[in-house]
Parts: structure tokens; C-alpha cells; sequence
């Protein structure tokens, strides 16, 4: 897929899920897998973390930059 210029984060980096009481979600450090278009304007990503079996779709605005610089 192309990388969209739009987006903050790269693949490959890591980032923090930032907490919500709207979703359940593992705490730490997540790791883009992908870039994904967006919707409604906002920049969509495909993450990963190492404490769940599954990948998910989250939108930019759910992401910080994490204080880790690699995805240990």
C-alpha cells in the first residue's frame, strides 16, 4: 500500500495505544504494521502488540509516539 503523507507515524515504529474506557486493549508498546487511508479525515493504522494475539485499526488521534525506541 502506499504510505499516505498525511501520516504521522511510519511503519515499523513504535507507539503507545493511548487508554479508553471504549475499548479493551493490551497496555505498552504497539508496533505499526501498516498504514491504512483514511477516514473522515483521519489517518488509520494497523498495530500490534506483542501481549495480544490480534492486530487491530486505530486512528492516529489514539497514538503517541512511545518513549521506547524499539519494539522490545
Amino acid at each position: 500500500m502506499m504510505a499516505n503523507h498525511t501520516h504521522k507515524f511510519k511503519v515499523g515504529q513504535t507507539v503507545d495505544l493511548i487508554p479508553s474506557s471504549f475499548r479493551s486493549a493490551a497496555r505498552g508498546n504497539y508496533q505499526i504494521l501498516g498504514l491504512r487511508p483514511a477516514e473522515d479525515g483521519t489517518p488509520r493504522y494497523l498495530i500490534k502488540s506483542k501481549s495480544e494475539s490480534h492486530e487491530r485499526v486505530v486512528a492516529e488521534a489514539d497514538l503517541i509516539l512511545s518513549s521506547r525506541l524499539n519494539f522490545d
